[in-house]
């Protein structure tokens, strides 16, 4: 039998939970590809299974390995596996059944497409599930074209940084929300407009937007609704906006939540390669030190990504 390391969960918790473990090593089966893996991200959803909170793990998956998005190589596939060879470089943002703080991972060929040429797999792996949320949340859900005006809340994040440069790639104009040691940060990335919330109220300085791409919630989304031009849309990644409301006020209002989409992963890459996307790395932990890297995301101001190393 093979064993691999993996950092898993046995319950629901806190960080001390996390523990590091020999585990066998699986292996693909028809239709699945075996990665190797060489780094994973450390997203806000990681910690939101850790404690129980996220639905799609139960006590019944227990236990269970966290993470949702890798950068590796292809070490193995399964039958009927064509569009990947052995060795290849590829990232991928896994469903559910599958967690990335491990050696090796299985994944399906939709969830997975080849790396960016122009990233190493530290910052290749900071990218598969932020990029594919901001790229739904963008095109597929709130249908942003060229020569719109979209606000992004929370441009400074993980999703929010990626967003603003994915829409300024597809030519529409940009203004974001972040803390005021952000704003050089979010104009480097692109955006049109800046606005510090500790210090401005966006509703007053911003003229009326297509869409609003809602990745903070709360007070921040009640008082998106007054932005939205006639027939646009707000979108959030975190809590249903107010649907009457936005009935009444002739606009459409939709929460969702980002599903594993290697084409789109792939349309992402070729931005990448065309230098017209990067992404930022707030930190890199080893995969031992998955509990300091999830206490980061929780209780640190977030500016990009963090992301594991997973030496083998």
């Amino acid at each position: 039998m093979s064993v691999m390391k993996a950092v898993r969960i046995h319950a629901f918790g806190g960080p001390e939970v996390l523990r590091l473990e020999e585990i066998e090593r699986p292996e693909p089966k028809i239709d699945e590809i075996l990665i190797r893996v060489e780094a994973a991200s450390v997203n806000p959803v990681d910690w939101k299974m850790r404690e129980g909170s996220y639905p799609a793990v139960q006590e019944d998956d227990l236990p269970y390995v966290l993470g949702r998005d890798v950068c590796g190589t292809v070490e193995k596939v399964g039958e009927g596996v064509g569009a990947f060879r052995l060795g290849e470089a590829v990232y991928a943002f896994l469903n559910p059944r599958h967690g990335g703080y491990e050696q090796f991972v299985i994944a399906r060929p939709e969830e997975v497409a080849p790396k960016p040429r122009l990233m190493n797999p530290v910052e290749a792996a900071a990218i598969p599930l932020a990029g594919i949320t901001a790229w739904q949340g963008l095109f597929e859900h709130g249908g942003l074209q060229a020569g719109q005006r979209v606000l992004i809340h929370g441009g400074a994040g993980g999703v929010g940084h990626l967003a603003i440069q994915f829409a300024k790639a597809k030519g529409a104009w940009v203004a974001t929300t972040v803390s005021g040691g952000d704003m050089e940060f979010a104009r480097y990335l692109g955006a049109d407009q800046v606005i510090d919330y500790e210090s401005e109220r966006f509703e007053e300085a911003i003229q009326p937007v297509d869409m609003v791409f809602d990745l903070v919630a709360g007070e921040t989304q009640d008082r998106s609704f007054s932005v939205i031009k006639t027939d646009g849309i707000l979108v959030s990644t975190l809590a249903q906006p107010d649907k009457k409301r936005a009935t009444e006020l002739g606009i459409r209002a939709i929460r969702y939540t980002a599903q594993p989409n290697g084409v789109q992963l792939a349309e992402i890459s070729r931005l990448i390669d065309d230098g017209k996307v990067r992404v930022e790395i707030r930190r890199v932990y080893p995969l031992d030190q998955a509990r300091a890297a999830q206490e980061a995301i929780m209780n640190e101001h977030n500016r990009g990504k963090i992301v594991l190393r997973v030496e083998h």
